[in-house]
């Protein structure tokens, strides 16, 4: 995707009303600028840094400073490529990377040294390259460097995460098969049960075909009877896929150690933190015993999920396709005026919610979204859900958080096929809100309905108020 040489990211209304109020506060001297600023810094790296460290790394004063040592290593022919032949590659596939010693992108699945069942595998789901965020994520993860991962959704995050655990637990059980009692290497953690639910399934998927020796996992969450899932982790286990509640129930009763965990990903990052889990994830990082991998993964990752991320990380690599928060390209956005009232006589219906809550097993419900043309949801269906067919999205009450628009919209439009979200409005939204809005249809190249085009932004432009608050790039996503 082209883009513009003087394009100037969106800064979203809350954002920059705060700036405006800033401008005409109190003046402040240079100096106690300086004092303030470094006063924050510091506050901010002491409390974040010992949130997300375990009690005995604060207490023996373990720092970890480099990348997690995996064994494994490119081809030759992938680090020989220069830094002008790296970029281009990024360019052409709309990659933004930070950190430090960033590995190149690999465009070949078969040059990641996957074993030939997971390649066939791939090609049997018709999965024939690998998509912008795989061909970057991949190879940052199978490096064992700490990701921040960012892109649309519908981009394939969730092979980014899943791939490198299947190497890991096969790597392991060559090297010392796991006994009773063991595990998990590698733990997986989810905002929802359906999430969870279906992120196993991949997990499923993929380890099915390697036949020559067996991968115990387990879907750890709530609402499943707890002793069943005590019987799989006595035989001993290589992946967990949980929820932070099961998660931290079983911890707290010691039925689970993460002692020999050394792959941590959370997976919609954001919405953990945004669902109230962040203390729940100080607590997890509390069971590690020993340095870990940690992704961290979303659609979207606002300034304060970029700290929290940052300040569990070593030399994080971030890996953003696309502007964080941007919609999917692949989704037609249709916005239309409806009164309230007209709207009224719609609200008896059945939430997904109450059906999912009613249903044990995510596979049965795939197979009944099979044979029905309709289903009614929540926004428990947003976050992350995969229905590769859903071919309309219709947003009944548009969300007061643009974000959860975005995830919202992102049900279709997925695996590269096109989509269609309908969005009804009035005067029931927000002014900041219709004029996010606004912005996102303009920045996808969708038509902007009369409503919004009579919309005038009273801020001033988002050039402006980037020069007066000192942001590159988008304010609300750091600048990123």
């Amino acid at each position: 995707m082209e883009e513009d040489d003087d394009y100037v990211e969106y800064v979203p209304v809350a954002k920059r009303r705060a700036i405006q109020l800033k401008k005409y506060a109190p003046e402040v001297s240079a100096t106690e600028q300086i004092i303030l600023q470094e006063k924050e810094i510091l506050e901010q790296l002491s409390s974040d840094k010992k949130i997300l460290t375990s009690v005995l790394e604060l207490a023996k004063g373990i720092t970890y400073t480099e990348p997690l040592f995996t064994g494994w290593k490119p081809l030759l022919h992938i680090t020989r490529l220069s830094n002008k032949q790296r970029d281009l590659i990024r360019k052409q596939l709309n990659i933004e990377v930070n950190g430090e010693d960033i590995p190149p992108p690999i465009k070949i699945f078969k040059d990641m040294k996957f074993p030939r069942p997971i390649l066939d595998k791939l090609k049997e789901k018709g999965i024939v390259q690998p998509t912008p965020i795989q061909a970057q994520g991949l190879h940052v993860v199978l490096s064992g460097i700490d990701m921040i991962g960012i892109a649309f959704t519908s981009s394939g995050k969730t092979m980014v995460f899943v791939l490198p655990i299947i190497m890991i637990a096969l790597q392991e059980q060559m090297r010392m098969p796991i006994g009773p009692g063991e595990g998990p290497i590698a733990l997986i953690v989810c905002p929802s049960r359906e999430l969870a639910r279906q992120t196993y399934e991949v997990v499923e998927e993929f380890v099915a075909p390697l036949v020559e020796a067996e991968y115990p996992r387990l879907l750890c969450i709530g609402r499943v009877d707890m002793r069943s899932q005590l019987e799989v982790m006595k035989r001993g286990i290589h992946i967990v896929v949980a929820t932070l509640g099961r998660l931290k129930d079983m911890l707290a009763k010691k039925k689970m150690s993460l002692d020999a965990c050394r792959y941590l990903t959370l997976d919609e990052a954001d919405r953990l933190v945004d669902l109230g889990f962040e203390d729940d994830i100080r607590q997890v990082f509390d069971h590690f015993k020993s340095q870990r991998q940690t992704l961290f993964f979303s659609a979207t990752m606002p300034t304060k999920i970029q700290m929290f991320a940052t300040s569990a990380l070593v030399k994080p690599v971030n890996v953003k396709v696309g502007r964080s928060g941007a919609t999917n390209l692949d989704v037609i956005q249709e916005i239309e005026y409806v009164k309230q009232e007209a709207k009224i006589e719609w609200k008896q219906w059945p939430s997904m919610e109450e059906k999912i809550k009613k249903t044990e097993n995510m596979p049965s419900l795939r197979l009944k979204l099979g044979k029905k043309h309709v289903l009614v949801a929540t926004d428990v269906a947003s976050k992350g859900l995969d229905f590769p067919d859903i071919q309309h999205v219709i947003n009944f009450d548009m969300s007061a958080d643009i974000e959860n628009y975005v995830h919202r919209i992102g049900r279709t439009g997925r695996c590269g096929k096109t989509g269609i979200a309908t969005t009804f409005i009035n005067k029931n939204q927000s002014e900041t809100t219709l004029l996010d809005l606004k912005h996102l249809l303009q920045e996808a190249k969708q038509t902007i309905p009369p409503i919004l085009s009579e919309l005038n932004d009273l801020m001033g432009t988002a050039e402006t108020i980037a020069k007066a608050s000192g942001v590159k790039g988008c304010a609300n996503y750091d600048g990123i």
